[in-house]
């Protein structure tokens, strides 16, 4: 058996019967939505036409919500639904940013994840999803669609039927019968959910932009009614927390890197300075991944109740094990266990890449952004990791002695390599419609601002690196700018 939902649209009314049986069925706070009917109009006056589309959860059968949920609040059931567990979520929103379909909100009343669950109370009880049972025109229906009897499983094999966003490889189960390309898009018609206002997805649709080729049926096409627009899923201490992580990293691999690879002789005052800001600087990652997620009450979840599938866990393994690690080496600097040293500094030494390049696989998981499926992006972490911690050595040279000259030409260089991939990142050509035009959000939209300052921030430690205390300062904030607008343009783009 695998439940799936199919929207007729040749007889889809517009009314929202399924929209406020969904609300009344599991009591759906206002501002947020499990189904909701998009209204796109198509034409121009008087040959205008206006569709109605029902969206909401796909119940995919390679849903990547559920790959990235790192406490398996979401799951699939063996008869096909998407379903969820609120009482185990801690609301990372993660799931949000899988979601290619913007199926996923976070309940205000309990701030976890909540969705579309086809009604699974009702099914498991033989009755039909409250939406089906409301819609006056049958335009609604549920069914099994392996089943080549069921109703649903006739017309899917019957009709001409489309699915939204089969690129994503998700494997949809819902189907919709003549569809129009305008809604099922979210970027092919002007004004839809959240897109900006301020940056180049000013009203006008994205084939005048440039960032999307010609669409049949969707020139012109305007939504006239769409659900509220969510802020972005995760804010400034996504951000933050990637700078923090890159510093914890860089601060102990350049310093294990010379002593251990080129058997540099290291002071031990400077060896001590570095583990221990290391040390700081993870414990600073850890407050901030707390403080992002909704339920922190809850994250010992990560922890305890895992899913090893998912790159919040499996980073959380990293993070860890690189904090145990560093915290063992640096007793034997402190000479508090001698024959922990070599062992420790070398596990250290591994580690420190792994804890520095794991979000860019965390990311890779995030399927609904395209901008951040870069293949450039796992090096890039480790690159921004040097850069920040030669940085950050610099600083600390009037406290603790440091090769100022070697220093500040590992700046300048990784600066340097920084700067050529970031370049790299928004002139090369993107695969999709939706990159494009987060690549155009970053670099002439809203965070157009923050993404130019940044690179020209780091551009100062590439081209004086020497001068003291400005150029790692820049360096620093060029990265911490250049991630914000990175990460704040991948989630600009509309996706439903």
């Amino acid at each position: 058996m695998h439940l799936g939902f199919l929207i007729d649209n040749r007889k889809c009314i517009g009314c929202h019967a399924c929209t406020l049986a969904c609300k009344s069925e599991h009591d759906v706070p206002l501002g947020v939505n499990r189904t909701w009917v998009k209204q796109v109009e198509t034409g121009e006056f008087p040959a205008v036409r206006r569709s109605f589309h029902v969206m909401r959860c796909n119940h995919c059968a390679d849903a990547p919500c559920v790959e990235i949920c790192p406490v398996s609040a979401l799951y699939i059931r063996p008869d096909g639904i998407v379903d969820f567990d609120n009482g185990r979520c801690i609301g990372c929103k993660g799931c949000l940013q899988a979601c290619p379909y913007d199926a996923l909100y976070i309940d205000p009343r309990n701030n976890t994840a909540a969705k579309c669950n086809f009604c699974s109370h009702r099914v498991d009880r033989g009755l039909l999803p409250a939406c089906v049972v409301a819609c006056p025109e049958q335009a609604i229906v549920a069914g099994d669609l392996q089943d080549p009897a069921s109703f649903i499983a006739q017309l899917v094999a019957g009709q001409s039927v489309q699915v939204r966003k089969p690129e994503k490889g998700t494997n949809p189960s819902l189907y919709y019968i003549e569809g129009d390309g305008a809604a099922l898009d979210p970027m092919a018609a002007r004004g839809g959910r959240c897109t900006t206002t301020d940056g180049p997805h000013d009203g006008r649709p994205l084939q005048a932009l440039g960032v999307l080729g010609s669409l049949e049926g969707a020139g012109g096409g305007r939504v006239s009614y769409d659900a509220p627009k969510s802020p972005p899923p995760w804010g400034w201490h996504v951000s933050a927390y990637l700078v923090t992580k890159a510093l914890a990293a860089g601060l102990l691999l350049l310093p294990l890197g010379a002593a251990l690879v080129f058997g540099s002789d290291v002071p031990n005052a400077l060896l001590l300075a570095c583990g221990l800001a290391s040390l700081a600087m993870q414990a600073a990652t850890a407050a901030l991944l707390v403080a992002d997620l909704q339920r922190p009450d809850r994250f010992l979840n990560v922890l305890l109740r895992g899913n090893s599938s998912s790159w919040l866990v499996r980073g959380a393994w990293i993070l860890s094990a690189f904090g145990a690690a560093s915290t063992l080496w640096l007793l034997s600097v402190w000479n508090l266990w001698p024959a922990a040293g070599f062992a420790f500094g070398w596990l250290s030494l591994l580690l420190a890449p792994c804890a520095a390049i794991y979000t860019a696989f965390l990311f890779a998981q995030a399927k609904a952004r395209d901008l951040w499926q870069s293949p450039l992006l796992p090096p890039h972490l480790v690159v921004q990791a040097v850069v920040v911690g030669s940085a950050a050595l610099l600083l600390v040279e009037p406290v603790v002695a440091v090769p100022h000259a070697v220093l500040s030409q590992v700046l300048a260089v990784a600066a340097a390599v920084h700067v050529l991939m970031v370049l790299g990142e928004i002139t090369l050509t993107h695969g999709t419609a939706h990159a494009r035009l987060a690549v155009r959000e970053m670099t002439a939209g809203t965070y157009a601002r923050v993404f130019w300052l940044g690179l020209g921030l780091a551009t100062v430690a590439v081209a004086a690196p020497w001068l003291p205390i400005v150029s790692p300062v820049a360096a620093l904030a060029g990265v911490l700018l250049f991630e914000h607008a990175h990460v704040q343009a991948g989630q600009a783009v509309p996706l439903a």
